[in-house]
C-alpha cells in the first residue's frame, strides 16, 4: 500500500512538473517605466491563457531596443522614441500606451508650478536655489535618471536638455544632479527630501510626491490628450518583423484591444484609442 501511495505521488509530481514546463514562455525586456504596465498586461493575459507564461524584465529602454534587435527577447520595451541610428527596416514599433512625464517635488514644497524654461535651467545647473523660482532660500536637490533610461531620454528631448560636443549630441543635465535607479527609486528620493525635484512616469504618481504644472498646465490625462501638457511620450513594444512567435504576436495583438486598454486607463496611463 505504501509503495502504491509513493508511486501515485511520484506520478502526480511528475505531471505537475510537466504542466509547468509545458507552458510557453514569452519574454518582454526593456523600459522600467513600461514594466509595471507590461506586468499588469501579463497577469491578466496569463489568467485567461494558463498555457502561457510571460516573463518581464526592466533593465531600461536601451536594453529593450537591443534585446529586440538581437532577438534575445520576444518583445522589447521602450519609453522613448527610437533615435535615427537605432531604427532598422525590419524592426517594428507598436505603441501600446501613452504616458506623461510628471515633474515632481516633495509635497512640503510650496512651489506648485514652473515654466519649461525654469525646469531646463534647474537641470542644467543654472538655477540652484528655490528662491530663484519663487520658493524658499534653500538649495535645489536635482534628481535625474541614469543615461540608459528611456524616461531620461524623452525628458531631455522634450526639455531641450541636449548639447553638442565635438559634433555629438550629449546630455546637458548637470553632473551635480543625483542619479536614481528607476521610477520607484526617484520617487522615494523626492518623497524623502523637501528640497528635491525629479521626473517620473505620470502613471506612477501618488500622494508621496506633488506633480508640478508646467507652463501653467497641470499634468493630467485630459491635458496630455488635448496636447496642452507637452511633457509626454509613447510606450513602445519593439519586435523584428516575422520573428515573434505566434504566441508573442497574439499577446501583442491582445494588448491593443479595447479590453486590454482598459487596464491602461485604470492605472493612470493614456490609452491608444
Amino acid at each position: 500500500m505504501k509503495k502504491t501511495l509513493i508511486s501515485t505521488l511520484a506520478i502526480l509530481g511528475a505531471l505537475s512538473a510537466t504542466s509547468v514546463s509545458a507552458k510557453e514562455t514569452i519574454s518582454a525586456v526593456g523600459s522600467s517605466s513600461v514594466t509595471p504596465l507590461m506586468e499588469m498586461f501579463s497577469e491578466t493575459y496569463m489568467k485567461a491563457n494558463p498555457d502561457i507564461f510571460v516573463e518581464v524584465q526592466g533593465p531600461g529602454s536601451s536594453a529593450g531596443i537591443k534585446a529586440a534587435k538581437n532577438d534575445s527577447a520576444d518583445l522589447g520595451m521602450s519609453s522613448r522614441n527610437l533615435k535615427p541610428e537605432e531604427k532598422e527596416a525590419n524592426l517594428k514599433e507598436e505603441i501600446i500606451a501613452h504616458d506623461g512625464i510628471a515633474v515632481v517635488v516633495n509635497p512640503a514644497n510650496k512651489i506648485k508650478g514652473l515654466t519649461a524654461a525654469q525646469i531646463t535651467s534647474i537641470y542644467k545647473g543654472e538655477v540652484s536655489n528655490w528662491k530663484q523660482v519663487g520658493g524658499e532660500d534653500k538649495p535645489i536637490v536635482t534628481i535625474t535618471r541614469d543615461t540608459a533610461s528611456g524616461t531620461r531620454g524623452a525628458f531631455e528631448d522634450i526639455m531641450n536638455l541636449k548639447m553638442k560636443v565635438n559634433d555629438m549630441k550629449v546630455s546637458a543635465i548637470s553632473q551635480r544632479a543625483q542619479v536614481a535607479n528607476g521610477n520607484g527609486g526617484l520617487k522615494t528620493m523626492v518623497a524623502s527630501n523637501p528640497y528635491a525635484i525629479g521626473y517620473i512616469s505620470l502613471g506612477t504618481v501618488d500622494n508621496t510626491v506633488h506633480p508640478l504644472a508646467v507652463d501653467g498646465v497641470e499634468a493630467t490625462i485630459p491635458n496630455i490628450k488635448n496636447g496642452t501638457y507637452k511633457v509626454s511620450r509613447p510606450f513602445l513594444v519593439l519586435y523584428h518583423e516575422g520573428k515573434p512567435s505566434a504566441s508573442a504576436q497574439k499577446f501583442l495583438d491582445w494588448m491593443l484591444t479595447k479590453d486590454a486598454q482598459k487596464i491602461v486607463l485604470s492605472h493612470g496611463y493614456i490609452d491608444i484609442h
